[in-house]
């Protein structure tokens, strides 16, 4: 008789976050570090911390006009829209930076050009595709996550180039460990630091200096994927302040303000979500949130259920049929575009994206037959076993 290896997954009893989620912490009443942090929202004044960000940017704001004010990192979706436009009213003259996406869909061009027509300065910098292919398609190989390379340069370039300009203000969105739950520690930082990446920042234990040496990676390849050193940063000054510190961040919020300022939306659900407010950039986002569900047990949709129902949008029970209904769908569409052609790109067939898919699939929260192979459906999507543990 072969030994049941399934696992019960603990769940936080006010949002439906599970135990699995990396840096989250379920306490003995039950309730999540997400759930907790949201709730000190509450106690914070925040006209207090308004005053605090004026104060901040005045320090800040250039006085002979001959460089910006600040750099705003930007992929041109809604909460970059609601930065800009944020810096924009506070007189701020900003400098937005865009790290260029892995795959930019047409959509995710259009919302660019229109961060543009804000009235903002603006430098879009693309690294060498071909080492950016090569990069993706290693990533998922080692450590199952296609966006690697996005999510390291959306930190790294612009606060290389806050290091070339001079420029010492870097004004981030949210602070993700503080929306999401995370170590305390994390939660209270208002500054990006070098440690904060290294610790945060989703590189999943692999190391720009790991890349050298494979898919014919050379150093001189990885320039915008390296950090600057403390050093320099220490001789500018640079430091990055999370807007989300200083006001109640809320991205159904930032989508609306976004929208009255000419920010398009995609013109149904998103695959792998229930809105149409974000995640409309890239192509392999779908990849991406497909791959968490994986190796955790949930996925974008989950994400934005438990940013709902702690702001008395959605009741648990509405939550957790969204999350049944949208999360971990086989991802053979994204934004529409057909998997076949977004594999294409990195040079991988759709063979070798399951195998892939099975080997970083954590077994013991997902359907298995007598031999311990996954269990899939007729459109290749798994079953999540532990939902009864949602009470």
């Amino acid at each position: 008789m072969q030994e049941d290896k399934r696992k019960s997954i603990r769940y936080c009893r006010r949002c439906i976050y599970p135990e699995t989620k990396p840096d989250l912490h379920i306490d003995q009443e039950g309730v999540c570090s997400a759930c907790l942090s949201f709730e000190q929202r509450e106690k914070i004044d925040w006209n207090t911390r308004k005053e605090q960000l004026h104060e901040i940017l005045e320090r800040y704001r250039s006085r002979d006009k001959n460089i910006y004010d600040c750099i705003v990192p930007v992929s041109g979706g809604k909460d970059s829209h609601f930065q800009v436009i944020t810096m924009l009213r506070l007189g701020m003259n900003p400098l937005c930076v865009t790290a260029t996406t892995d795959a930019l869909s047409p959509l995710g061009r259009r919302n660019i050009e229109n961060v543009k027509k804000l009235g903002v300065d603006y430098i879009e910098l693309t690294t060498n595709p071909v080492v950016r292919r090569n990069i993706n398609r290693l990533a998922l190989r080692q450590v199952g996550d296609i966006s690697w390379p996005e999510h390291l340069t959306i930190f790294t370039i612009p606060v290389r180039i806050a290091v070339q300009l001079n420029i010492p203000l870097i004004i981030w969105g949210e602070n993700p460990q503080n929306e999401y739950g995370g170590p305390a520690t994390a939660q209270k930082d208002n500054v990006l630091t070098r440690r904060w990446l290294e610790e945060f920042g989703g590189l999943l234990g692999l190391r720009v200096t790991d890349l050298i040496g494979q898919e014919g990676i050379e150093q001189k390849h990885l320039i915008q994927y390296t950090y600057p050193l403390d050093e320099e940063l220490q001789k500018v000054g640079v430091t990055g302040l999370f807007l989300g510190y200083f006001v109640p961040w809320d991205g159904y919020h930032n989508a609306l303000i976004a929208q009255a300022h000419g920010f398009e939306t995609y013109p149904k659900v998103i695959e792998g979500s229930f809105v149409n407010y974000e995640n409309l950039d890239n192509y392999q986002t779908g990849i991406h949130d497909y791959f968490k569900f994986l190796k955790y047990g949930f996925g974008r949709a989950t994400d934005l259920a438990c940013l709902h129902l702690r702001r008395g949008r959605l009741a648990r029970e509405e939550a957790l049929e969204l999350t049944k209904k949208h999360d971990g769908i086989f991802p053979w569409t994204y934004l529409g575009f057909p998997l076949e052609k977004i594999l294409q790109e990195i040079n991988m067939d759709i063979d070798e994206f399951v195998q892939i898919c099975d080997r970083f699939t954590n077994k013991t929260i997902f359907l298995c037959d007598a031999r311990g192979n996954l269990i899939k459906n007729a459109s290749g999507s798994l079953t999540k076993i532990n939902y009864d543990n949602v009470n």
